[in-house]
């Protein structure tokens, strides 16, 4: 029990620590750190980081920055679960359930981001066609942000895509055209589907989906392995 307490004290301390660190970016009062998001799920449930898997157990996840296959070449997480707000999860089991009937499913490449991620990411390479704007933190940071792909339930194998994920080229645009037409009917589905439930595509980046509300929920910076 006395070791419990002890981690516990621990925790919070680090966690009013990052509420209160100094981010050159952006005003330091608009990121949350542990302490501030528990109050704010006290007050909204919706608030809620959840485990994605706990609740579409058949979800694939293939969390790319929980390993070095990513453009960062190195882990950016420790830990290698998927979250996100409550609604877009629920928005997602009607996803899921959805595809199923066609014999696809979703595989899941990121999700919620802290905002110290989002900085290193944008340090690393600055272009805000693809890479957030830490100025204005990205929508992953308030956990109500996707980036997915369809696969075939029986192979579990993804389909035909116009680029791999975290693509920088000119062809991973949710709108662009010059494709084979199996690449094309994939994205659009997947476009179709996601959208019927609440998320939209951004335009340069045809896995990237935000959640329609994601304006009622705040930056956060607490590290995945802390949910």
């Amino acid at each position: 029990m006395l070791r419990r307490y002890l981690i516990l004290l621990v925790f919070v301390a680090g966690s009013l620590h990052v509420s209160a660190q100094h981010y050159k970016y952006i005003d330091s009062t608009k990121i949350c750190g542990v302490a501030r998001y528990k109050v704010q799920v006290k007050a909204n449930p919706d608030k809620q980081l959840v485990e994605i898997k706990k609740y579409i157990p058949e979800i694939v996840l293939d969390l790319r920055y929980a390993t070095n296959n990513n453009f960062m070449h190195r882990r950016m997480y420790t830990t290698a679960k998927a979250f996100a707000r409550l609604p877009v999860v629920k928005a997602l089991q009607q996803v899921e359930a959805e595809l199923k009937t066609q014999g696809l499913g979703l595989k899941i490449y990121d999700a919620y981001r802290p905002y110290s991620v989002t900085v290193n990411f944008y340090e690393m390479a600055p272009d805000t066609n693809f890479v957030a704007d830490p100025r204005k933190g990205s929508k992953h940071n308030r956990g109500c942000a996707i980036d997915l792909s369809l696969i075939n339930l029986k192979t579990r194998k993804e389909l035909d895509m116009p680029t791999g994920f975290d693509s920088f080229s000119r062809k991973a645009g949710a709108n662009y055209m010059d494709l084979p037409a199996r690449q094309i009917s994939n994205r659009e589905l997947l476009k179709t589907v996601m959208a019927k439930y609440g998320f939209k595509v951004i335009s340069t980046e045809w896995w990237h989906y935000d959640f329609t509300g994601w304006p009622e929920y705040e930056l956060l910076d607490i590290p995945v392995q802390a949910l």
